[in-house]
């Protein structure tokens, strides 16, 4: 018993190729719709992928970089928090005395 091959025409693999590079999803998940190996995907990438039509394959969503002036302030920010913690962590860590221990029992005389 012989597996016949799928043949695909030409228009299929560059829309498919195209579809990956428009829509910004990977080539995995556009396989997978189309119901093919992923490999078969990136090959006609390779094959078809300098002669795509659509944009690039993400597009640029990153936002602006924080300004030096913004990163003093949120380090400067960070800092005070931490030595506050690091205040309140010593706190409860140093051993307290046995004058200092609330008494277990109180008792009131009348």
């Amino acid at each position: 018993m012989s597996v016949k091959r799928r043949v695909f025409p030409e228009t299929f693999k560059r829309e498919a190729v195209d579809r990956v590079a428009s829509s910004g999803l990977s080539a995995g998940v556009v396989a997978r719709e189309l119901g093919l190996h992923e490999t078969v995907l990136r090959r006609w990438m390779m094959q078809y992928g300098a002669q795509a039509t659509g944009p690039a394959r993400r597009p640029h969503t990153q936002a602006p970089a924080p300004s030096p002036s913004d990163l003093a302030a949120e380090n400067a920010r960070l800092r005070r928090e931490n030595d506050h913690l690091r205040m309140e962590r010593d706190i409860l860590k140093k051993p307290r005395s046995s004058s200092e221990r609330p008494p277990d029992e109180v008792r009131v005389r009348r």
